[in-house]
Formats: structure tokens, C-alpha cells, sequence
């Protein structure tokens, strides 16, 4: 990541060669001739790691007349008091690593308060094209709404330390339930894993399941992963082993439930289950 950065800053202060489009604006630019990124980067007033990653370009980043860029546009986040990297990930539904790379966070990605995140956008795949629909067809799917996801506990221990949010924002987002080493840790409900590697600052090995319309959960302190980024999983199917990784003092389970990035007790959700 170091030398990426590096490769990214000599080409933001390259000279910049002025073109008939101006991309300030715009969510994508073709290419004119003898444009540089870091030159679109500036103009766009977006960083050019962050448009890199978005079109998978790689060092040393030349660009081809006619090419066509996405320019991703994206929020930002001042930290909070308390508040790490990838709670603020977890909060945007953004890949952690994403938020790494355009801030040019390095090892431990430690984050500081009051510090302003570039929060990147996530680029929706294109829509594939769909059949007319009959009029009929098409009021019944107007209807419809996509089914709450049900969560089971993912782990039968005792809860070490339930869910707690107070008035100014701090508490504990999750539930955490006690563990045995080798303990299997299982999906608490349907969906696919849009996150499986390392937290390092709080939830060491970690896992993250994108249940569809906003829902998400996430497993932390891991001792080892039984999934991958990109698995489709069953609620019940293992997808890692209890561990005492990130900050966690004893072998122990850290679970949240998210909807649209903020957090829901999993108590709640879990005996709404348990009721139907």
C-alpha cells in the first residue's frame, strides 16, 4: 500500500493537462488525449487511489485515449470519540479496506478523533435488462417487499455482555457470548459474505453477512475463518471458530445485527424468531 501511495502522489503533482470535458461533476469521464489520473484526480476533487481502486487500474496507472473512468463520489466522516475504522465501515457498509485506501491508512489503521474520513461510494453493478412486465405483473411486484431476514443465536453461549446504546451514542453495539476454544461460530441468518479476514484494532478475525435490503451481521474475534469474501451461506452453516482474537480478554463471540448501517439489538431480532 505504501508504494501504491507513493506512485499516486508523484502523479497527483504531475503537470495538468487541461480537457474539453470537465469532470468535477461527473460520475464518468473518457479519457482525452495526454490526461493523466492524478490530473482527472484533481479536477474531479476526488483522490486518485480512490479512482484506482474503483476502475482496478494498477501501477503505474496509464491511461488509454477513449478510456472510460467511473469517478466515484463519496461522503466523509469525522471520528468520534471512541470510535474505530471499522465501526465506521460497518456503519457505511462500506469495505474497511476501501476506507483504508483512500485515507492511506497504514498498520495498525488506527483513526483519530476528529479526523475526516473520505468515505468511498460503493458502484452499484449495472441492472441486466428485464422483459416487459403485464400490468398485472408489475402492481403485484409494486407490492411486494423483500421478507425480514430471521437470525438465530450464532453461538448457545452465556451472554458475557448484552446490547447498550446510550443517549450519546457509546455502549455496546452487539452482544458478546461466552466460548470454548474450537467452539464453531454459524451464520445467524441467510446471505452473503461481503467481509472474511482481519480487524486489527477491536475484533481481530472477523466476519460479515449481507442478509439483502440493509441487513447485515457481523461475527467478531475469530481464532479462524470457514468462509470467504464472496460465499453464499445458510442461517446455522459454520463460518469460523470462536477465538479470543482483536481485543477480546478470554475466548468469547462478538455479534451485531445492522440495519442500514445502524446497529439493532440482536436479543430483539433473535426472540422476534423465536415467536413466529
Amino acid at each position: 500500500m505504501k508504494r501504491m501511495a507513493l506512485a499516486l502522489s508523484a502523479l497527483i503533482v504531475a503537470p495538468i493537462v487541461m480537457a474539453s470535458a470537465n469532470p468535477s461533476a461527473e460520475t464518468e469521464h473518457v479519457v482525452e488525449q495526454g490526461e493523466t489520473l492524478g490530473g482527472i484526480a484533481n479536477r474531479a476533487r476526488v483522490p486518485a487511489v480512490v479512482i484506482a481502486e474503483a476502475n482496478g487500474l494498477s501501477a503505474p496507472y496509464r491511461l488509454r485515449f477513449g478510456q472510460k473512468l467511473v469517478i466515484p463520489r463519496q461522503r466523509s466522516h469525522t471520528v468520534k470519540n471512541g470510535e474505530t475504522g471499522f465501526a465506521i465501515a460497518l456503519r457505511y457498509g462500506v469495505p474497511f479496506e476501501s476506507i483504508a485506501v483512500a485515507n492511506r491508512l497504514a498498520p495498525p489503521f488506527d483513526v483519530r478523533t476528529g479526523q475526516r474520513l473520505i468515505i468511498p461510494a460503493i458502484m452499484a453493478a449495472p441492472k441486466a435488462s428485464a422483459s416487459p412486465l403485464s400490468p398485472a405483473s408489475a402492481s403485484s411486484s409494486a407490492r411486494a417487499t423483500p421478507p425480514e431476514p430471521y437470525f438465530r443465536q450464532p453461538h448457545d453461549g452465556k451472554v458475557l455482555l448484552a446490547y447498550a446504546v446510550r443517549p450519546d451514542g457509546k455502549g455496546h453495539d452487539g452482544v458478546d457470548f461466552a466460548a470454548r476454544t474450537g467452539d464453531m461460530v454459524r451464520a445467524s441468518s441467510s446471505g452473503t459474505v461481503v467481509f472474511a479476514g482481519t480487524e486489527p484494532v477491536r475484533f481481530g478475525t472477523m466476519v460479515i453477512i449481507d442478509h439483502g435490503n440493509g441487513w447485515r451481521s457481523a461475527y467478531g474475534h475469530l481464532a479462524r475463518l470457514t468462509v470467504a469474501k464472496g460465499d453464499v451461506v445458510k442461517g446455522g452453516e459454520r463460518i469460523g471458530i470462536a477465538g479470543n482474537s482483536g481485543d477480546a480478554q478470554r475466548t468469547e463471540l462478538h455479534f451485531e445485527i445492522r440495519k442500514d448501517g445502524k446497529p439493532v439489538d440482536p436479543a430483539v431480532k433473535m426472540a422476534a424468531k423465536r415467536a413466529r
